[in-house]
């Protein structure tokens, strides 16, 4: 935790001061070690980033003044679609693009995409929130990412994305493509990742007629956690 994220409701009586318990606190105590005059960074979630002075260190609570004093890093221009992965995947690619400065994720259905991943708990909202969070404090951000589950391939394609492309540079990332992805672009970015084994030829064929490009990173095939955190560095 190299942030200790705040939440509105840690505040106390509008003074500067926060409490935590918890998890964090355990961190704290744990982790960093701190002690009474100590300072750590913290980010208000979905404001600012700053210094907590320790006022106040026990077993049980966590006190500090706070003072935020300067912005979160910027966003990556980038929207990520993402073929819904197997469930523990799942939950280490949200961690991963929200420490990268992803924004907003569509998680989609795809014909290689097992039914079964759609019951899985890790897609409760609180339970992707808890990953979207560790990303953040590993990265020191507190802009949390916006997650859409769209369960219905083509209506998604044909209705929603268009919108979602439009001036940006829209991406399929394709085992079998023979472009390579491109580097360091300058253009905000609509990159779609398909299931292990990729998109199948109609998928692609739908992504190309909204304006996808199949690229590819490499000679090697690669797993969907792996691809995602490659293509992210290689694009910004």
């Amino acid at each position: 935790m190299n942030l200790i994220l705040l939440l509105p409701d840690d505040g106390i009586d509008g003074s500067g001061r926060v409490r935590l318990r918890g998890r964090r606190l355990r961190h704290v105590l744990d982790v960093h070690r701190a002690a009474v005059n100590d300072e750590l960074c913290v980010g208000l979630l979905g404001g600012g980033i700053g210094i907590g002075r320790v006022l106040t260190l026990t077993p049980e609570v966590l006190e500090m003044e706070v003072r935020l004093d300067r912005a979160p890093p910027l966003p990556l221009p980038l929207t990520l679609i993402l073929a819904l992965p197997r469930p523990k995947v799942l939950r280490r690619v949200l961690r991963t693009a929200s420490s990268m400065g992803v924004k907003r994720i569509v998680l989609l259905n795809a014909r290689r995409v097992e039914k079964s991943y759609w019951q899985s708990p890790y897609l409760e909202p609180h339970a992707m929130n808890e990953q979207l969070l560790l990303g953040l404090e590993q990265a020191r951000d507190t802009m949390l990412p916006e997650i859409l589950t769209r369960q219905l391939f083509k209506p998604f394609v044909e209705d929603e994305l268009p919108g979602i492309v439009r001036n940006t540079l829209p991406l399929v990332a394709h085992p079998t493509a023979l472009a390579e992805c491109p580097r360091h672009t300058d253009r905000a970015v609509t990159l779609a990742v398909g299931p292990e084994g990729g998109f199948i030829p109609y998928e692609v064929d739908k992504l190309a007629g909204c304006g996808f490009t199949p690229i590819r990173c490499g000679e090697r095939i690669l797993s969907t956690e792996t691809a995602v955190t490659a293509l992210l560095a290689r694009l910004f």
